[in-house]
């Protein structure tokens, strides 16, 4: 299947709460606006269309230096097991390099290690979290 990846791509904020919604299993809502939230916050993001539309997103938010977080990866499930999610994290990755970053975060559910570690190189270290 061929598809583009773009960094800081266009995107309707309806597409992307609906492919967010299929990707985290929760009802689309209508109030979401994700292009303010990712202007006013994220280094960038990157979006991946095929010639139907968005299959794939992932947010690069930041903390204004040395360190980027990889946030709300997503693909479409009819595109998954493509390659989709493995080049938005290294477009993700390059940009966030690019922009002086010397750390890329990520955490993620355990089902997901495989694709983290093995497919896009992270290494496994220990964290912290509080669930509020």
């Amino acid at each position: 299947m061929p598809f583009k990846v773009e960094w800081r791509g266009d995107f309707a904020n309806s597409e992307l709460e609906e492919l967010h919604a299929e990707g985290f299993g929760h009802p689309p809502l209508d109030t979401a606006d994700w292009e303010a939230t990712v202007t006013a916050h994220s280094l960038g993001w990157v979006c991946a269309r095929d010639e139907t539309g968005l299959i794939g997103f992932v947010n690069v938010a930041w903390d204004g230096a040395l360190h980027a977080f990889i946030l709300d990866t997503v693909v479409a499930e009819r595109a998954r097991r493509q390659g989709v999610g493995t080049r938005l994290v290294e477009v993700a990755t390059d940009r966030a390099r690019d922009a002086g970053c010397e750390w890329l975060h990520v955490d993620f559910e355990e089902e997901l290690g495989a694709f983290y570690f093995d497919a896009c190189r992270f290494s496994p270290t220990p964290a912290g979290l509080i669930r509020l």
